[in-house]
């Protein structure tokens, strides 16, 4: 079981810091054409998966506006590679200046399960229409990829401990409403060195994956990028943990800290 959800915890671990507008947009993207995050998917010591995370640039336009590419590839790695070989990909196209969706896709190649689907968002309509249906959502809405995004883009100077937000976001064959709670700030270890981080807590629904008592902690660069570098949560069995191994091309420099 595991090893058939193994990517959807990916995309969850990396786009789950994200909140609704209560909190402000900076205005200006954090981010720019070119960045590319790189991270390990670690199932207890062995390390289950790999995954990208990257913005391309497109000359693609919905509604008469330009759109970042944002482009997230999960695959497999050692021994979950030989036994269930997944190899997915999914694309957003958001608009440049309110960082929300027009178009998500899906290209899923799990084992011999082959599945691809489209989503298109509506914001103004408030609905998401995709190969499963229409669905109506309260406000603004996102897929996994582009809710990380936009994000990343938000003001989050003035919170405090046991601020709570929350996010509607569509997967697959809905619209999910993710309530984020913020923790505090801590130093972290990782492959690029220490690295000062916002902590958050996202809600997580216990079923097949999540025990009933589990806690997702996301640790995000307390600098102009806001990204990602770890993530934790206890499963049925065992524990996941998401490690960033890599950045290039991030707009700002990272905020390392010394030791």
């Amino acid at each position: 079981m595991i090893k058939k959800q193994i990517l959807f915890i990916i995309l969850l671990l990396a786009g789950s810091f994200a909140f609704a507008q209560v909190v402000k947009n900076n205005g200006e993207p954090v981010f720019k054409v070119g960045e590319r995050l790189d991270y390990r998917l670690r199932y207890g010591f062995i390390t289950a998966a790999e995954a990208s995370i990257r913005v391309e640039e497109s000359t693609a336009q919905f509604d008469n506006n330009p759109v970042f590419h944002l482009v997230a590839e999960g695959r497999t790695a050692g021994t979950f590679n030989i036994f269930y070989k997944v190899r997915n990909r999914y694309d957003s196209y958001v608009d440049k200046k309110t960082m929300t969706p027009y178009l998500y896709t899906e290209n899923i190649r799990e084992a011999n399960y082959r599945r691809n689907d489209k989503a298109r968002f509506y914001q103004e309509e408030k609905k998401v229409v995709s190969n499963n249906g229409t669905f109506k959502s309260n406000g603004q809405t996102f897929d996994v990829v582009s809710a990380y995004y936009f994000a990343r883009n938000l003001n989050i100077s003035a919170l405090t401990e046991g601020d709570t937000f929350s996010l509607d976001y569509f997967l697959h064959d809905g619209i999910s409403k993710m309530d984020i709670q913020y923790v505090g700030k801590e130093v972290v270890k990782t492959s690029l060195g220490y690295v000062r981080c916002i902590k958050f807590s996202p809600s997580i629904q216990p079923g097949r994956v999540f025990r009933k008592n589990s806690k997702l902690y996301l640790w995000i660069t307390d600098d102009a990028n806001r990204i990602p570098v770890k993530a934790h949560v206890e499963i049925l069995v065992g524990s996941v943990t998401l490690e960033l191994i890599s950045a290039e091309g991030l707009k700002y420099t990272m905020g390392v800290a010394k030791r």
